[in-house]
This record gives structure tokens, sequence and C-alpha cells, in this order.
């Protein structure tokens, strides 16, 4: 049974990201747990607040966050009714990163979905501030809907890789049986100057090509040093319904997430964006 973790802040974003999770995940055993956390609220409300003490505005917002999550239950019970499907919510007075890291150790988390703001007039924000610190600090697969996305079954999936980095076998499979029941076609693309493979890079790609056995799969080499571009162009190029990456050391995602601050970030997608192997980070 597949665990998701499915943060809100009861925003029409939040929601669109838990249809598409519903809907991905028809043909699945599945344990969901909607997640509110509420502390910003509650700093910010007090900033504005004279009249009521702190304790009572924390008070407030708990009641308030628990009455909404119980709102959402009954919403997607009554858009999923499936009998694989098991619910739970989790309201919190915490931080969102430091709540999502602690759920997704209690109860072994699979995979977090969350929404992203779009990009707007703002070319330089690839997502959110909420899901980049996702993506950058908890240790879990994360799959990032885009605003307003309309669900897509994810025929074509791409996965971009250095292969220098040994994959971890708990996330392929589920990435595998998350992509079988669709038979998508997996294309692994190479960006780089130079096609010849060390040892070490034959070996992972062996062992990846072994993983997905039966889907399609077809390696692609690609000449090109702006690793985003290549991405972005490849997606546009071949209607690349899923993108998928590997956030660890020496990777093409830790690159493009880590080497500046936020608002330097070049990976823009307009498509759903699973970044597997998060490892927690100190910095």
């Amino acid at each position: 049974m597949k665990k998701v973790l499915l943060p809100t802040d009861f925003s029409d974003n939040a929601m669109n990201s838990i249809v598409f999770a519903l809907e991905f995940f028809k043909y699945d055993n599945c344990e969901f747990y909607f997640l509110h956390v509420y502390e910003d609220e509650v700093y910010n409300t007090h900033k504005l607040s004279e009249s009521k003490s702190f304790d009572e505005l924390k008070l407030m917002s708990s009641k308030k966050s628990s009455k909404n999550l119980e709102s959402l239950l009954e919403k997607v019970s009554t858009i999923a009714p499936h009998k694989r499907f098991s619910y739970n919510i989790i309201s919190a007075y915490n931080s969102l990163l430091d709540e999502a890291n602690k759920v997704v150790i209690e109860k072994n988390i699979d995979l977090i979905v969350m929404g992203t703001k779009g990009e707007g007039a703002n070319h330089a924000y690839a997502f959110g501030s909420n899901t980049l610190q996702v993506l950058k600090y908890v240790s879990c697969p994360v799959l990032v809907i885009p605003e307003a996305y309309e669900y897509t079954q994810p025929k074509k999936v791409l996965f971009p890789t250095n292969f220098l980095i040994p994959y971890k076998r708990r996330e392929l499979k589920l990435l595998y049986t998350m992509l079988k029941p669709f038979r998508s076609i997996i294309d692994v693309i190479y960006i780089a100057k130079y096609s010849n493979l060390s040892r070490r890079q034959v070996d992972n790609k062996e062992f990846l090509k072994g993983e997905f056995e039966d889907l399609q799969i077809n390696f692609v080499n690609a000449d090109d040093k702006d690793i985003s571009g290549a991405i972005s162009n490849y997606i546009e190029a071949h209607n690349i319904d899923l993108l998928v990456m590997v956030n660890t050391s020496h990777s093409y995602l830790e690159d493009m997430l880590f080497r500046s601050k936020v608002d330097d970030i070049s990976l823009h997608t307009n498509i759903p964006f699973l970044a597997l192997q998060n490892i927690r980070r100190t910095s």
C-alpha cells in the first residue's frame, strides 16, 4: 500500500493537486494523509490583532484547521469513495517543513504530492517558496503539480540523469508502480558533450534499465551546456506528460536547486514534476 502525504492550505491550488493525486492513484491501494499546518497563520494574525492573546489565536487557528480538514475529508470521500483508499487528517501547530519531515518519518511516507503557484509575471521563480523548501530539505520523493494543471495520464515520461549516482531501488519501484498502469514510455536523457560513459555510469544505466523491464525505455544523448534549457526543449518537442529527476549529490537537480538563491532557479515546467531521492540537508 502506498502512503501519500498531501499538504494543504485549503486553496484551489492545493485542492487541484489533491484531485490529481486521487485520479493518478485510482488503480492503487493508498493511504492518504492530508496535512495542514497553522503556525504561520497564528503569528501573522497576532501581528494584526490587539484584542486577543497569542494563546487565544492559537486555539482559534487549531479549531479552524481541524474544521477545514474535516470538510476536506468529506469532499474527497465523495470524489473518490474507493475501497482501495483510506484517509487521515493531520492538523499541526508547526512549520510545513518540520511537520512534513516528522510525518514522513513517523508514517513511513512513500510520496509527497503538492501544488505550486504559476510563474506569473516573474519568470525567475520556478516553484513557490513552500514547495521549494520541501523539494530541498524533506527526505522523501515529491510530486509537484503546477497550478490549474488538468489531470493527464503520464503516457510520456522524461527522466534526465547523468548516471553518476546509484539509484534507490525503493524509489525506482515506486516510480515503476506509478507508471505501469499507464504503460508509460520513459525517455532517459543524458545531457553531456561526450556520450562515452564510465564503468560506474554504465552499471547505473543497466540497473535503471532492469528496474523498468516491463516498460518501454529509450536512452537519448543530448549535447547541450544548458541542462535546464535542454530539458525544457525536450519536454515541448516530445509532448512529455511527467518530468522525473533525482535530487542527490552530483545530480542535475541538485545543481539547479542548490547552486544559487531561490530567485536564480531556471527550471520551468508546466507539467507534473517528480523529484526522487531527496536527502536531508543542513544548509
